[in-house]
């Protein structure tokens, strides 16, 4: 547990470094796919396909992040957009609760979501009856904040400043929610997308690159053709 609270201070202060030195990490926007942060003017954009409730999506943030904010994004060279991939309605309550509020709020919630997330996924995992049984309601928004509650995500958020009124607003509204399902299927279809995390460079897919150790030297070669 220290290890990921470490790992999210690590990150953390990363976006708080690249916000001091320049204004690309305060660069925040939503292009409708994704959340878009860095230097619109970058030569090289990378596109990060995550699912929350995916433990190698975690393993990225909490390796890649830091470096991937300092190094890339924070000088002005790339410009980061982040896509969800929705595998289960966890992943879509977890995409609401991360993107509420303004777009300047997202990539500090997308970090602490991935970093503590050793500590609510077993409990998402392993759901009671009852559990899943609100899980599957009919309603839509009614599922979602079942989830929000039982994962104890209300919580988390509120540490964030956020009340419990503006996370049911977003969790309530059922176009974002169908909008990301809709999203993940064109980007599988548009990318050839078979599991998360994935990359693409530019608008194209890197075949087997699925963590840092994967993407930097491909990030790197890409810079030298410039």
């Amino acid at each position: 547990m220290k290890t990921f609270l470490r790992a999210g201070a690590v990150i953390t202060a990363a976006l708080l470094t690249t916000a001091a030195t320049s204004n690309w990490a305060a660069t925040v926007s939503d292009n409708g796919r994704g959340k878009v942060i860095g230097n619109p003017d970058a030569k090289v954009t990378l596109t990060e396909f995550v699912s929350y409730t995916c433990p190698h999506c975690a393993t990225f943030t909490l390796q890649g992040e830091a470096p991937l904010q300092l190094a890339y994004v924070g000088t002005g060279k790339l410009m980061l957009e982040v896509r969800s991939v929705i595998r289960n309605p966890v992943d879509t309550t977890v995409t609401m609760l991360v993107q509420c509020g303004a777009s300047d709020k997202f990539f500090r919630n997308h970090a602490y979501f991935m970093t503590s997330q050793r500590t609510w996924l077993p409990i998402v995992r392993r759901p009671t009856q009852g559990q899943r049984q609100r899980w599957n309601a009919p309603n839509g928004a009614t599922a979602r904040k079942a989830i929000a509650e039982d994962a104890g995500f209300y919580s988390m958020m509120e540490t964030r400043g956020y009340t419990r009124t503006e996370l049911d607003t977003c969790l309530n509204d059922e176009a974002r929610a169908e909008q990301l399902k809709t999203n993940t299927i064109a980007d599988f279809a548009d990318f050839g997308i078979t599991g998360t995390p994935s990359f693409a460079i530019n608008g194209e897919t890197l075949p087997n690159v699925h963590d840092w150790r994967a993407l930097e030297p491909q990030l790197n070669a890409k810079f030298e053709t410039f």
